[in-house]
This record gives C-alpha cells, sequence and structure tokens, in this order.
C-alpha cells in the first residue's frame, strides 16, 4: 500500500510535490491508475493549468468517480482544490463536487494583478488537525486566478481584495488554494499535518 498517491492530473509540479514528501520521509507515487488510489493511504490532488483541461484528464483515466469516493485522507492544492467543489467559471466546467461551492475569477484592480502570485497570510484559522502548529499572519504561496468564496468548509483564508477560501475541509477532503510544497516551513508544516491525520 503506497503512503501518499499524487494524482497525475497532468500538472507541472508533480516531481516537486514528490519530492516535499520525500523530505519528510513518505514514500509518494506520482499515478493515475484508479487501483492505486483506491488503495493508497492517502491521495493528494494537485493541479496547475484550466479546469477544463484537468477535468478531462480526470475524466479520461476514469477518476471523476473515484475521486469523490475515497474514504482515505484527500488533500487538494492549488487548482486541485478548485477541482473539488461542484464548478469553476474556468470554461465553465463541472468539477467533482465533493465541497459546495463554485471556483470565480479573481478581479483584477491597480496594484492587484490576476493571477494572484505570490505570499499572502493566513487568516480566520480555524481548529484542524492539518494546522496544528500554523498561526494566523503566517505566509503562503500563492499562484491563481481562481479562487472560492468563504464558505462553511473554510478553515482559513487570505485576502486579495476580500477575503477568499486559503483552506478547506469537508469530512476527509481537505484543499490548500496556495502552494504547500513552495510555501517553506509553513508548507511543510501542513504536509507533514496532512501524513498524521487519521
Amino acid at each position: 500500500m503506497d503512503e501518499v498517491v499524487i494524482v497525475d492530473s497532468g500538472g507541472a509540479n508533480l516531481a516537486s510535490l514528490q519530492y516535499a514528501f520525500e523530505r519528510l520521509g513518505a514514500h509518494a507515487r506520482i499515478s493515475s491508475d484508479a487501483e492505486h488510489l483506491l488503495s493508497a493511504r492517502r491521495v493528494i490532488l494537485p493541479g496547475v493549468g484550466s479546469a477544463s483541461h484537468a477535468m478531462q484528464r480526470l475524466q479520461e483515466c476514469s477518476l471523476t468517480r473515484v475521486l469523490p469516493a475515497l474514504t482515505c485522507p484527500v488533500l487538494g492544492i492549488c487548482l486541485g482544490m478548485q477541482l473539488l467543489y461542484e464548478s469553476s467559471d474556468e470554461g465553465p466546467v463541472q468539477c467533482l463536487g465533493v465541497l459546495p461551492g463554485a471556483a470565480r475569477r479573481l478581479q483584477p484592480a491597480p496594484g492587484r494583478p490576476v493571477p494572484h502570485m505570490g505570499w499572502n497570510q493566513l487568516e480566520s484559522l480555524v481548529e484542524d488537525p492539518l494546522l496544528e502548529g500554523v498561526t494566523a499572519g503566517e505566509y503562503v504561496y500563492f499562484v491563481h486566478s481562481f479562487a472560492v468564496s468563504v464558505n462553511a468548509t473554510t478553515l482559513a483564508t487570505s485576502d486579495y481584495g476580500g477575503p477568499l477560501t486559503a483552506v478547506a475541509r469537508h469530512e476527509n477532503f481537505w484543499c490548500t488554494q496556495f502552494h504547500p510544497e513552495r510555501s517553506a516551513a509553513v508548507g511543510a508544516r501542513i504536509l507533514e499535518n496532512f501524513l498524521r491525520v487519521p
């Protein structure tokens, strides 16, 4: 049984994620095989690029029914987070529907370009095993043009022209809009916490 399976969703950040887990002493396999996901102890759904392309790849790999049915801990990252919601304005496209809500395009403004790229602070943290040892005001690294509004599943927010969901959870599904594998010690702590969640 693989400790961590990283879904091969076609993004370019797969190797950096795999390396981040290996630095924590966890073997991580990159795979788009449903059997690997179903037998994994933990699953990561990453993503870089467009929601429509990523959903098409998941459909081609017959994973659109497998992913929402997983009972092990699952962590969606960046686009992978948005895919766990009901839909995305990028397309528009129907997503996996694990969490309620939709990813909406960020609105650019002077001094606030889109994509939102760079370090930003976590705010309004809710107590959760994924965020153990993480405090409000700590910085994490974002790269995204779409975001989910704050709702009942939100565990932490960040502000970019208004509050957005930075971390969320529904049952055994967690997600982060930022990239923990690029977020230095804070990101490593979150990934380490994910390895510990029951």
